[in-house]
């Protein structure tokens, strides 16, 4: 009875230290999927009024969650000039590492880009599968690019200037395409063969030179790719490509829907098949450029994170 009693001391035991470990590891099947946020253009990981709050919301809405807001740099100075001057792909392999490194994300995570960061982290669905991506929520991202350049306010208000003279001398030279982001998902539709050539990042990712079997297919391994669109947006040109729409080729004013898009019926990322197995979902917010209610939010967006 001795030996029966030790040995039943080390089965409890080791199942405690295995829980334990478990939970620190992110492995608990009763803790909430963790979140990754990725902010947008002259934003930061941490500002309280923006991915900051989101963040705190998050965690207040979903008790025991573990939430990553991505600092791409250093420090918060870093974080933001980066949005605008690291190159996107460089990005997107830092973001990689940094987490297949975090042990907390190893049973995976759901996403959440805001601008900018929805094409971003989209990218890093379908180029790094591991640790996976659950669900993928975009506020007004730029899936098809932009064809002029979004107002900037605040102290980011000159550097704006700054890049539309850039673009408009070439957004397509290799030095403005390998340094300057926006240049990086800039999308000519007077001139789409060039955007196709030279485009360094955005023609990559939705594979208008080629097909990478490993995009679509890790693309496709999501369970949910929600896109939020704000349907009075004055900062993303054409506002449709938050929805993966775009200019028809040629002219700048009439626009095409993701089902009506040539991404869409040759599949080449896999978006058809998910449309049809409702794996897409298309929401819309009656306001300006990612202006939300918390309201709103914990509505719409709390679900997709638990």
């Amino acid at each position: 009875m001795a030996v029966r009693g030790a040995a039943w001391f080390v089965l409890l035991f080791s199942c405690s230290v295995l829980e334990t470990v478990s939970w620190k590891t992110g492995q608990n099947s009763t803790q909430p999927p963790p979140v990754v946020i990725w902010h947008g253009m002259g934003d930061s990981c941490c500002n309280p009024l923006s991915m900051g709050f989101i963040k705190k919301l998050v965690e207040e809405k979903i008790p025991g969650i573990y939430v990553l807001s991505l600092e791409i740099g250093n420090s918060i100075k870093e974080d933001v000039e980066n949005s605008f001057f690291m190159n996107v792909n460089d990005q997107v392999e830092l973001v990689c590492h940094i987490l297949s490194k975090d042990k907390l994300l190893q049973n995976g995570y759901n996403a959440m880009g805001f601008s900018q960061g929805g094409q971003f982290l989209r990218a890093v669905a379908q180029r790094c599968s591991s640790p996976a991506m659950k669900n993928l929520i975009s506020f007004g991202g730029q899936h098809q690019g932009v064809y002029g350049l979004p107002r900037c306010s605040g102290e980011s208000s000159h550097i704006c200037n700054w890049i539309r003279k850039m673009l408009n001398l070439g957004a397509y030279t290799s030095p403005i395409q390998d340094h300057l982001v926006q240049a990086e998902y800039w999308h000519d539709p007077l001139n789409e063969e060039l955007y196709r050539n030279k485009s360094v990042f955005l023609a990559d990712i939705n594979q208008e030179r080629g097909i990478n079997g490993s995009y679509k297919e890790n693309l496709m391994k999501l369970n949910k790719f929600v896109m939020v669109k704000f349907l009075k947006d004055s900062m993303v040109v054409p506002v449709d490509s938050e929805w993966f729409g775009f200019y028809k080729a040629g002219q700048a004013k009439d626009t095409y829907t993701l089902q009506e898009s040539d991404l869409y019926h040759e599949d080449r990322l896999g978006l058809k098949v998910m449309d049809k197995a409702k794996k897409l979902e298309f929401l819309t917010v009656d306001g300006d450029h990612l202006q939300f209610s918390e309201e709103w939010f914990i509505t719409n967006i709390i679900p997709y994170l638990k």
